[in-house]
């Protein structure tokens, strides 16, 4: 059985779809699974014992490329893929596995895909609530119930890749590691603030805890501002690490402060302790899929309310949930937290 899954674009989406790699895998005897994704994502798929291959989408947010698409097909048709499953909802994410003439097309319905899939699914959100159960409906024909409780998503890290990017920056790891997560790709109202970060920052430094900071190029700046706030107690890596590699950090932390990102959900799938700061979104929805995990949130009537900046302007979501308040729970967390 050879199956191609056309992936998200955000690597949050692109962890919480491998239940679904994984229930493939139990449904199919020697399956092989291939995965085509924006480069941001391929490190994920390499991490990911499910995959066989990740293939590069090079099409940016919005952009057709018909004629790329059509190259990109006509290469895909030689693997003579018995299915295809099309995670996003878009017209165009569609496209390919129908030029690639992939007899089976499996997606739920979204903008105008009638005829591009064969193998066209309702989606019932009430039955589905969260994304990674919606995926994971993909993997079984129509109709057939879920299995619960789904496989956890797990990225594999190694000693030997770990020791190499913590040599390459130069980082402590004589003491316990706290990882700080300040980023979110959506916006700013799922960002907790940055002075609250420092506060924490300072707190942990101060019960001996090395405090990383790891995100993408566009979080340095606000690593720069927790670096500051917390008066140098965190060493702040935010764009100073491809993601693989900020995967190997983040296996290496004794507990992880992040908030509801990408890197919240590679955090989980690493199982390691965290906790979630929530603010704009749901839990709910896309919880990080892990026991070691405890969601933070503020029970306020205005959250979720999904936006990217906070259309009430005063952001109590997140700056009512106060550095003291995940301080504590930091500390409950951490009383049962050892390195592995």
């Amino acid at each position: 059985m050879r199956i191609l899954i056309v992936a998200p674009s955000w690597v949050g989406d692109t962890v919480l779809a491998q239940p679904m790699f994984r229930l493939l895998h139990e449904r199919h005897a020697n399956l092989a699974l291939d995965v085509l994704a924006p480069p941001w994502t391929l490190p994920l798929l390499t991490r990911m014992p499910e995959v066989r291959r990740g293939i590069v989408a090079r099409f940016g947010h919005g952009e057709l490329k018909l004629n790329e698409r059509h190259r990109l097909a006509r290469e895909l048709e030689a693997e003579h893929y018995d299915q295809a499953i099309v995670l996003p909802n878009s017209l165009k994410s569609a496209l390919i596995p129908l030029l690639a003439k992939i007899p089976v097309r499996t997606g739920f319905r979204g903008e105008m895909r009638y005829g591009l899939l064969n193998d066209l699914r309702t989606l019932d959100k009430n039955a589905l609530p969260q994304m990674a159960e919606r995926f994971a409906a993909l993997a079984y024909e129509r109709g057939k119930p879920l299995p619960r409780p789904l496989p956890a998503p797990r990225l594999v890290s190694n000693k030997a890749d770990q020791e190499i990017i913590i040599n390459k920056q130069i980082l402590i790891v004589d003491k316990p590691i706290a990882v700080f997560c300040p980023g979110a790709e959506y916006g700013p109202a799922k960002r907790w603030p940055a002075e609250y970060f420092g506060a924490l920052a300072k707190q942990a430094a101060q019960q001996g805890y090395a405090v990383w900071l790891v995100g993408s190029p566009k979080d340095a700046e606000v690593g720069e501002a927790i670096v500051q706030a917390s008066g140098g107690a965190c060493v702040n890596l935010c764009g100073k690490t491809a993601l693989d590699e900020a995967i190997d950090l983040i296996a290496c932390a004794t507990v992880v402060v992040t908030n509801d990102s990408g890197l919240m959900h590679v955090a989980a799938a690493l199982d390691r302790p965290m906790l979630a700061l929530y603010g704009s979104s749901s839990p709910a929805f896309t919880p990080p899929l892990s026991a070691r995990a405890k969601i933070i949130k503020i029970d306020i009537k205005c959250s979720p309310c999904f936006k990217r900046e906070c259309p009430l302007k005063h952001f109590k979501c997140m700056r009512d949930l106060t550095p003291e308040r995940v301080a504590q729970n930091l500390a409950a967390l951490t009383s049962s937290a050892t390195p592995e």
